[in-house]
């Protein structure tokens, strides 16, 4: 059975999706005006490993993550750049693609950006204002709290402060009580803007996720995924308003990530603690020690990222693989073949791993069953190891690297791994289909991946990008 942390309920939860054997599931990906930081990966992170352990568990998942490349702060930095608001953006979602592959945290089976679904929007803006949720004031659209009468059953929120009519305009609020959200802003000077029934304007953000989640997923989804510093205002928004217009539960099992200190206090540039992915790449960090790292306490447990923690990963990774490959090539050696020990402490660890994976991915008891492994596996002399356990060892690896994503070492220039493989397989079978859309899409995701395919006449070919 598995079963996790439903924020909704407050309470640990069987996992039974709408579906049976298929996943849909949403992720708040990142605001594009910087580059994202360790505190931002924690929560990437962590939502990898939800979609490899279900993909593991044979769940088919649909996995939409989005671009938020207009709102407040992307707006303010393309300004004080004095860039087009798409160019500013532009660099932003590059670099954060390039990450995701360098973490190895597999690419969403689709990245919509705010700009592209301003009709959706739009579409789901007129629905409340015509339900009378919504209301229209100087040229702005505005979400009626007090008409949803669950509002704040997501982040427990009291909001008996809430005052009648008091409207936020900003995007990003902290507020005890509830107040009137922005839907549609009306357009400044300066600002990007498209045509509304309201006249010129742009999406808010909390809008923006209703509108591209329902569009992908459905009305009703099962699983959305973020940081614990969403779940207010933002995912009480979203629930607010997109079950005020569908009349239907939203999502069904809410997961939320803790916080990550750096060396025990928040990030902060001003006290020097502020690390992005490239700043730790940039010290000599290997990228496979920095997700092992991210992975250290519960993703439901407050993480202290410290350097030296990340140097202790570091020594840890380069131990699993030097177990894996250095006792791989031992057995292989061995002068007999059979089935003893190591055999049995292998189907251990996996029972073991799986188990408590399925408990809400306790990940930190999880990886102390490999090192419990390599413990008892190295403790065992050697007439008691045999040389077919070689590839037993090799296969348990491989296995549950499908999960973890960090065993195996860094592919090299001339390497395709086999998920890249597998989507240049799904896109030939959808050309032979004629089904060019499903094509073009499986293409931008081989390229999220970090690899590009030509076509020609004897076939397609993939390279690495550069």
């Amino acid at each position: 059975m598995i079963q996790f942390f439903n924020t909704l309920s407050g309470k640990l939860e069987e996992f039974k999706p709408l579906q049976e054997g298929k996943v849909k599931m949403y992720a708040c990906g990142p605001t594009v005006y910087d580059y994202a930081h360790i505190g931002n990966f924690r929560t990437f992170v962590f939502e990898d490993l939800l979609r490899r352990f279900l993909e593991f568990k044979k769940f088919k998942v649909t996995h939409i993550m989005n671009i938020t490349d207009v709102d407040d702060k992307t707006i303010a930095g393309a300004s004080r750049d004095g860039k087009k608001l798409e160019n500013y953006t532009a660099q932003y979602i590059q670099a954060f693609n390039e990450d995701l592959r360098t973490l190895h945290i597999l690419p969403p089976t689709k990245q919509p950006r705010a700009t592209s679904e301003i009709t959706a929007m739009i579409e789901l803006i007129k629905k409340l204002v015509e339900k009378g949720t919504a209301y229209v004031s100087e040229g702005s659209v505005y979400y009626r709290v007090d008409s949803f009468k669950n509002y704040g059953k997501l982040s427990k929120k009291d909001l008996e402060r809430n005052i009648r009519g008091t409207r936020v305009d900003l995007d990003e609020y902290e507020k005890e009580g509830g107040s009137d959200f922005a839907l549609w802003k009306e357009a400044r000077e300066g600002e990007p803007s498209w045509d509304s029934p309201w006249g010129k304007g742009r999406p808010a953000w909390h809008i923006e996720c209703s509108a591209m989640s329902m569009k992908y997923l459905g009305e009703t989804f099962d699983i959305h995924a973020g940081g614990e510093d969403l779940i207010f205002p933002h995912h009480e928004n979203e629930i607010a308003q997109s079950e005020a217009a569908t009349g239907k539960p939203f999502v069904k099992y809410w997961l939320h990530s803790k916080h990550l200190l750096v060396n025990g206090e928040k990030m902060s540039k001003s006290k020097g603690n502020f690390y992005t992915l490239r700043d730790l790449l940039s010290k000599g960090y290997d990228p496979m020690a920095i997700r092992l790292t991210l992975f250290s306490a519960h993703y439901r447990s407050q993480l202290n990222f410290t350097l030296e923690g990340l140097s202790a990963a570091r020594e840890a990774l380069k131990r699993i693989r030097d177990f894996w490959m250095g006792k791989k090539s031992e057995l292989m050696q061995a002068s007999k073949e059979g089935s003893g020990e190591i055999s049995k402490l292998l189907k251990t660890a996996e029972e073991r791993i799986i188990k408590n994976l399925e408990d809400d991915l306790k990940m930190p008891e999880a990886l102390g069953a490999i090192f419990a492994l390599i413990h008892d596996v190295n403790k065992l002399p050697r007439e008691k190891m045999f040389r077919n356990e070689g590839k037993k060892i090799d296969h348990f690896f491989k296995k549950f690297d499908q999960v973890f994503g960090i065993f195996g070492p860094l592919a090299s220039a001339g390497d395709i791994p086999s998920e890249v493989e597998k989507l240049v397989g799904e896109r030939e079978a959808a050309r032979k289909q004629r089904d060019f859309k499903l094509a073009d899409e499986l293409r931008e995701r081989v390229k999220m991946l970090g690899y590009i395919i030509e076509d020609a006449p004897q076939g397609a070919s993939v390279k690495k990008l550069l």
